[in-house]
């Protein structure tokens, strides 16, 4: 259950949901784009426009959707680094473009469609809206019909670190994401303590399979920011578990245990390759050695034979000895 960036894979596997989705944009999206997005006609689409060199800082999620009776996308780019990026505005034209430059090719058209851009940054460090225009230097200096030819322009913000527990809005899912991402910098036990507090909110969703689905994602995610978790740690998670949400500690159990197997699988990997890097040393050893004795033999300068072997002269000298030189 290794996971090699367990930000990105915890975001599209809820917010890749349309449900989830649908739920959070009608609670996060402006009331004014709320009214012109038709929700039901949400499709999620298979393209990433995150390039290999950054998908450990940023994942995104693009749908189509009817905004205002005509074909749009709404564009979600989830930002998972610490501090935030001063090109984000940068960044998110270049997908946009790349998003209708898609769109030319495949239909040979030029009627582009809207799209609405959304960021949702979980860092450390809370921020502003970054424009292009923050990147221009002196850009609020210039004068107004200057700023016209610079491509700047708004996209919806939404900041978790700033989120107080009532801000977060939504079902279930839409909450435990959203909670567990703001919280996920936290100390380990601060940060299971807000898990156990949202994690009984399963028991709003649809079907009981459902929260136990959505359970198993969640886990997986929090077991990933607790690096220093002991078995003894997890028992006791497991306890907490039976008593805020019980349908999931069996299921928390079989994860529990996976987890024991690959500890004990490291900690038998990492043996074998400390004994092989032991034994390429004790190897080394016994060449110099070797080296060395021959050396003597020939009645070479001890302070030569320190220089080819590389051992301690004191070292050399007790050979010497032993061999009666």
């Amino acid at each position: 259950m290794d996971i090699l960036n367990p930000h990105d894979k915890f975001f599209k596997e809820t917010f890749g949901r349309v449900a989830v989705a649908k739920d959070f944009l009608y609670h996060y999206l402006p009331q004014s784009i709320v009214q012109i997005v038709d929700m039901d006609t949400l499709v999620p689409q298979k393209d990433s426009y995150i390039n290999n060199k950054l998908r450990e800082s940023f994942s995104d999620l693009l749908f189509s959707a009817e905004i205002n009776a005509r074909e749009g996308y709404i564009y979600f780019l989830f930002e998972h680094k610490s501090s935030p990026s001063r090109d984000i505005g940068f960044q998110l034209l270049k997908y946009m473009v790349e998003i209708w430059n898609t769109k030319i090719s495949k239909e040979e058209t030029y009627e582009l469609p809207v799209i609405i851009p959304l960021v949702v940054y979980h860092g450390e460090k809370g921020w502003g809206m970054q424009t292009i225009g923050n990147m221009i230097p002196g850009y609020e200096e210039l004068p107004k019909d200057v700023q016209e030819f610079v491509p700047t322009y708004k996209y919806v913000f939404h900041d978790l670190s700033k989120l107080s527990d009532e801000d977060i809005k939504g079902e279930a899912r839409t909450r435990i994401a959203q909670t567990l991402f703001r919280d996920y910098n936290k100390d380990d036990w601060d940060f299971f303590e807000s898990f156990f507090r949202v994690v009984a909110g399963l028991n709003e969703l649809e079907s009981r399979q459902a929260g136990i689905e959505y359970f198993e994602t969640a886990v997986k995610y929090a077991f990933s920011s607790g690096k220093n978790l002991t078995p003894a740690d997890i028992d006791i998670i497991i306890k907490r578990i039976e008593t805020v949400y019980p349908e999931g500690s069996e299921k928390l159990m079989t994860i529990a245990e996976m987890l024991r197997e690959e500890g004990i699988e490291k900690g038998i990997e990492k043996g074998i390759e400390k004994g092989i890097e032991k034994g390429i040393e004790i190897g080394a050893k016994r060449r110099e050695t070797e080296m060395a004795l021959n050396a003597i033999r020939e009645g070479v300068d001890f302070g030569l034979i320190v220089k080819l072997t590389g051992l301690p002269e004191e070292e050399i000298k007790r050979l010497a000895r032993e061999m009666g030189n």
